[in-house]
């Protein structure tokens, strides 16, 4: 059945973080962006990573079903959830996966600075590689743990990993446990088995435990494909966590269901005990409901999707090479979420933002947000109706060309 991605949905009302609140140094603050501002435009919001479209049918419908119920008590995931993740895996993936190795979480984020803690002691190095997810950063700083940084390297045609480098600072005895992101967000990055092979075997080698988060693992773009690091050969020569959610997928979000998928059993009791130290139990009962929905039923919506999303994509990169060839858009493999570099406008970070905040009235991410190897560059996110998209383009090229 076709599926309506072009209406532009009116999110006013609805407390999202998206379109009515702002990060500020003391955390989110309420700032509508639905209204005109001092009588100016009002800001077009293309940061956060949610899709401005409606989830399927199917999945409203299962939690206006559940919703019908009206007894929202505590709630656990019954038998079918982890099913629906199984059968998930194995078709999208080709990854056999064990029941018993799934655990959910409220989200991919809590499940990684759980990880970090129970896997680290203060003072402990945490391998990453920016520009990356800036969380990933978080995760480290926020336990008092030491970032380790290991750049991605730019080959002239796209972002890759510096191997020597990544070897070099997994040698360090203090560096514990490394944060993976694939699809990689910002750069949009679909590792190949062979670059994950080797990332594996360097992590192995130094006696490195991985944590693999895969949230976007499902918005991989034509042309390419996504490997699971389960699916990865010398992944296994150390245990490794992986992290999914129907979050990015399926725009469900604000559900707050993730999961961790975990085979060595001693690890998964050991981030299970860290999960009810820090008093994360229970699930969202709308998001068990929504996760079997979405993993069972909700196939052929992903489908248009991605073919939507892919389209603004290259209606985007069409627009900047024409309209603002300064500009240059790093293709996405996988994500939603394209990576403008805009180093030959010789702005800073600083002036960036006021350019497109103040000027263009676009809210996009901050490159440096993803570390200093972000500079310059900004996020923007195009999981919207091409008429949004477009207009947000136009506001660029008014202020720009």
């Amino acid at each position: 059945m076709p599926y309506d991605f072009d209406t532009l949905l009116d999110r006013a009302g609805t407390n999202s973080i998206k379109w009515q609140f702002r990060k500020t140094p003391d955390g989110m603050q309420f700032w509508d962006q639905t209204n005109a501002h001092h009588g100016e435009q009002r800001v077009l919001p293309m940061w956060v990573a949610d899709m401005d479209f409606q989830v399927a049918p199917e999945i409203a419908d299962a939690i206006q079903k559940r919703a019908a119920h009206a007894v929202f008590g505590y709630a656990q995931p019954g038998p079918g959830y982890r099913e629906a993740i199984q059968g998930w895996q194995q078709r999208r993936n080709d990854w056999s996966i064990e029941l018993e190795w799934i655990n959910p979480v409220p989200g991919i984020v809590p499940a990684m600075n759980l990880f970090v803690k129970r896997f680290t002691e203060p003072g402990d190095g945490v391998l990453i590689q920016r520009p990356v997810y800036h969380p990933f950063t978080f995760a480290a700083e926020y336990n008092n743990r030491r970032v380790v940084n290991s750049a991605l390297a730019w080959d002239g045609e796209r972002y890759v990993m510096d191997y020597e480098d990544l070897a070099r600072k997994a040698s360090d005895p203090d560096v514990k446990v490394a944060l993976l992101c694939n699809p990689h967000n910002p750069v949009g990055r679909v590792w190949s088995r062979e670059e994950l092979n080797q990332y594996a075997a360097i992590c192995a080698e130094h006696d490195v435990m991985v944590f693999a988060d895969e949230v976007h693992s499902d918005l991989i773009m034509p042309g390419n494909r996504f490997v699971a690091y389960g699916t990865v050969e010398n992944a296994w020569q150390k245990p490794f966590l992986v992290g999914t959610a129907p979050s990015k997928t399926f725009n469900l979000a604000g559900l707050k269901t993730g999961n961790m998928i975990i085979p060595d059993a001693d690890v998964r009791a050991e981030f299970a005990t860290e999960q009810r130290a820090a008093g994360l139990l229970g699930i969202n009962p709308f998001g068990v409901v929504a996760l079997e929905a979405a993993y069972n039923q909700c196939e052929p919506w992903l489908t248009e999707a991605i073919a939507y999303i892919a389209a603004n994509m290259r209606h985007l990169e069409a627009r900047i090479l024409a309209e603002l060839p300064k500009l240059k858009i790093i293709q996405a493999e996988g994500t939603y979420l394209a990576w403008i570099d805009m180093r030959a406008l010789g702005l800073n970070g600083e002036q960036i933002e006021s350019l497109l905040l103040d000027k263009a009235r676009l809210f996009l991410d901050e490159g440096h947000i993803f570390g200093p190897e972000g500079e310059g560059y900004a996020r923007i996110n195009v999981a919207c109706s091409r008429t949004l998209l477009d207009e947000a383009i136009d506001r660029l090229v008014r202020v720009i060309r």
